[in-house]
């Protein structure tokens, strides 16, 4: 029995500090299925998505939801000190029975004293009295105290992380509305010129490019919410996904090279975060988000700063074959996140003139009442 208890809490200990190490140090994905940290996200979000559910949409669920990511890192870091003591207190009991006159103290006393050990309180009521165990007190002690220096230089580089990745919606909510739409992103960029929007697209090349290494290492960075409300990071990303699709589907052969690198790039983000938060894929492309009529209010946009794009059949087939390839990843990830996807085009059907003057003042005027709200 003591040689099991000790296998058991050593191997509990190995565990946690493997899982810790794979989290805060190693600068790579993890391609592994069994790993503590991924059940732990996804038993504890699974529950709090579903409290969620029980409000309807709106700014009390997001609220919410939004507690969600800060909280689970506490835990998680809870959940590992925790590990970590009773892995320690299962050695030092079974200690006790293996090593003659070492002691006999319960259980309970014993996790008290690796509890004092990891923490590195050093109340010294209770010392050991073999060299063992004396050498396991050292090595939790020097655990403790590298785990909770690992936990305070961890969350700066989390969050910095995360102000990179939302920064940039900014610049996006002034440029494709809120909720935002690939039509008044169009629109904002119809009174320019093609080159304007490829250098545009390539700032959000390199955006899809760092959000690839910080969600493939960090995932839980999925369940952070943007603090622009009415934005995401993913429904950003299908907004941008929507209108690459079009530039490439339509455009000329010259004019879609950086649309075609931005595409590639952000449907990489999308296989990453669903491969990493194993949310699946739906078989089928939903049409919720596209139709004819709605390629035919952002015709006259396009052209506006690519005359030679077409909308013809050969072009809605190409649309519909582009949009197969990532629709279902965002599907399954909204679904997942309970993150909404944007429409194409505005629900009112007037993005082509939501840009106009006296729509700006407007739209200016509403984003200054939401800032009174907040």
């Amino acid at each position: 029995m003591p040689v099991t208890v000790l296998l058991l809490g050593a191997l509990l200990v190995l565990s946690i500090l493997v899982d810790a190490f794979e989290v805060v140090l190693l600068p790579r994905p993890v391609r592994r299925q069994v790993r503590l940290n991924r059940y732990f996200f996804r038993l504890t979000w699974a529950a709090w998505s579903r409290i969620a559910r029980l409000w309807p949409a709106g700014r009390r669920r997001e609220d919410f939801i939004g507690v969600y990511g800060p909280l689970a890192m506490v835990l998680l870091f809870a959940l590992w000190a925790a590990c970590l003591i009773v892995g320690f207190g299962l050695m030092q009991w079974a200690l006790q029975r293996l090593v003659p006159d070492a002691g006999s103290d319960s259980l309970a006393a014993q996790m008290l004293v690796s509890g004092d050990a990891f923490f590195t309180l050093g109340y010294g009521d209770n010392v050991p009295h073999n060299l063992l165990a004396r050498l396991l007190v050292i090595v939790e002690a020097g655990t403790g105290f590298g785990f909770i220096a690992l936990t305070i230089g961890y969350l700066p580089v989390l969050y910095q992380h995360f102000a990179r990745r939302d920064i940039q919606l900014i610049e996006f909510s002034a440029r494709a509305g809120s909720p935002p739409t690939a039509a008044a992103l169009l629109a904002w960029h119809a009174h320019g010129n093609a080159e304007s929007l490829e250098r545009w697209l390539a700032g959000w090349e390199t955006w899809a490019s760092d959000l690839i290494e910080s969600h493939a290492v960090y995932p839980m960075l999925a369940f952070y919410r943007s603090q622009h409300e009415g934005h995401s990071w993913l429904g950003s990303l299908a907004v941008v996904l929507d209108v690459c699709t079009l530039l490439i589907a339509g455009g000329a052969d010259a004019r879609c090279h950086q649309a075609t690198a931005t595409f590639s790039a952000l449907r990489r983000m999308l296989d990453e975060s669903s491969e990493a938060l194993a949310t699946g894929r739906p078989k089928a492309t939903s049409d919720r988000r596209m139709d004819d009529a709605s390629l035919h209010t952002l015709a006259p946009t396009i052209r506006k700063f690519l005359p030679e794009w077409c909308d013809d059949a050969a072009a809605r087939h190409a649309i519909w074959k582009l949009r197969s390839t990532y629709e279902p990843q965002l599907e399954g990830l909204a679904a997942y996140l309970m993150l909404p996807l944007p429409d194409w085009v505005d629900p009112a059907g007037l993005a082509q003139e939501r840009f106009g003057r006296d729509a700006v003042v407007q739209q200016l005027m509403d984003g200054r009442g939401s800032s009174r709200e907040r």
